[in-house]
């Protein structure tokens, strides 16, 4: 298979990621499975969303934590349940900035704080 910068949904290169999301007050959807009146969310500051995913990130990093487990108790996305795996995506399926953080990591690589329209969040690339 060629290397194609192709964007449609048939030719380009599929990658597969996990993540963790924290939503806060500015998030579109301020409701979560763990969440799901949005009282927390509603209540939780951008700042404070980013200054809980730096910290879960340098659990991860340093080894004190596995991506999965931190994904599964602290993640807003129900993907929590999969250990944050979102399965394999091509272009324009997700947010444009989560898309590019995503599409810029090499496979087990770990991204700093990305942030969309639905919160924060830190991703994996597993394929």
């Amino acid at each position: 298979m060629t290397s194609s910068s192709s964007r449609s949904s048939s030719g380009g290169e599929k990658v597969t990621a996990s993540h963790i999301l924290i939503k806060h007050q500015g998030s579109r959807r301020k409701a979560s499975w763990k969440d799901p009146e949005g009282h927390v969310i509603s209540n939780t500051t951008k700042d404070a969303a980013v200054s809980q995913l730096k910290s879960l990130r340098e659990d991860i990093v340093s080894g004190k934590a596995k991506f999965e487990d931190v994904a599964a108790t602290h993640s807003d996305c129900s993907s929590a349940k999969r250990g944050g795996d979102l399965g394999p995506f091509g272009k324009g399926q997700m947010q444009k900035p989560f898309e590019e953080a995503t599409y810029a990591l090499k496979v087990g690589e770990i991204s700093d704080i990305v942030e969309t329209d639905s919160g924060v969040h830190i991703i994996k690339r597993t394929a």
